[in-house]
């Protein structure tokens, strides 16, 4: 499969003019991870990694259609370490979610996200070992979707709003695409 990611991301941004000068694919964490290297990554990535994404879906269909795949395999495509940095700011930020959800003792809701983003929330916060006390599920229906961190438990949570900011320019958020 990595060289069918490669061969269709590498046409589709030739047929699409989008300049790179090197593609890498490899596995990791049960997803494919496709590293694009760019002099001019932002014309990939576009505004707030819009274009990334729709990138990205476009990709996943392709091959799964090529590949003859009942379901899309989970494909990231990134480009000169964007991805990267955004999910180290999701994670962050979940962290700093989860914590208030400790102090405050109920249910705290991140802002509207990205499927992607909010599986990167998800699974910081299920797989680090630092939060098992912690549950998430997200909530919300389309741009409206966001993940919600609650106590591990059975009793009924009441889901409020984080009152503080979404994304606070002091804690380095300020590039944060979501």
């Amino acid at each position: 499969m990595n060289d069918t990611i490669k061969d269709i991301l590498g046409q589709l941004l030739t047929l699409s003019n989008l300049p790179f000068t090197e593609i890498t694919v490899r596995e990791a964490d049960a997803m494919m991870i496709a590293d694009i290297t760019s002099e001019k990554p932002s014309y990939i990535i576009g505004r707030h990694g819009e274009t990334l994404n729709a990138l990205q879906e476009i990709i996943k269909s392709m091959v799964r259609s090529k590949e003859g795949l009942e379901r899309s395999p989970f494909i990231v495509i990134d480009v000169d370490g964007y991805r990267k940095d955004q999910d180290e700011k999701i994670k962050h930020m979940a962290e700093s979610r989860a914590l208030k959800v400790r102090k405050w003792g109920h249910a705290v809701a991140m802002p509207p996200m990205n499927p992607y983003a909010r599986r990167v929330a998800h699974l910081h916060i299920a797989n680090s070992g630092n939060f098992d006390d912690l549950t998430t599920y997200s909530e919300g229906e389309g741009r409206n979707r966001h993940l919600v961190i609650a106590p591990d438990g059975d009793g009924e949570l009441t889901v409020e709003l984080d009152p503080e900011p979404a994304v606070n320019l002091e804690e380095g958020f300020e590039n944060l695409d979501i």
